[in-house]
């Protein structure tokens, strides 16, 4: 892959495609799919623990909670049971998890027509805990 190209798939969906491309993207997509809910998740951009996602577009139920969303996310992740994974819902809303996708598209979903999720991690736990259990 040329530099370039590998500069343009680090920045944000909405910097990679103008307005227009993506409401036609969004369009073709629920012509094909009415019963499913257009996502891009992207990773924050100071997050340093977790992989980037090997895609960024999903077609998600209507009926499926932001809970059901958050666990499917987890699994392609595949993360440590230590860290937790926290959605960002466009950029300001961390969401209720049983919200329907529906009830969220309908309230945060981009001008374009997607919408926009982005993941971040964080320790739960802290440091690991001494197997014998005895303090330090």
């Amino acid at each position: 892959m040329a530099p370039f190209e590998k500069s343009m798939e680090m920045l944000p969906f909405k910097q990679r495609k103008c307005l227009a491309t993506r409401k036609d993207e969004v369009c073709s997509i629920r012509s094909k799919f009415p019963n499913k809910l257009p996502v891009i998740v992207e990773r924050y951009i100071r997050e340093k623990t977790l992989p980037l996602l090997d895609k960024t577009k999903f077609l998600v139920p209507f009926e499926f909670t932001l809970g059901q969303f958050l666990c499917l996310l987890r699994n392609k992740i595949a993360l440590d049971s230590t860290q937790a994974l926290f959605l960002l819902v466009a950029e300001k809303s961390m969401s209720c998890m049983s919200s329907s996708m529906g009830e969220i598209y309908s309230r945060y979903s981009d001008a374009d027509g997607f919408l926009y999720i982005t993941y971040a991690s964080q320790e739960m736990f802290g440091a690991p805990q001494p197997v014998d259990g005895s303090p330090h």
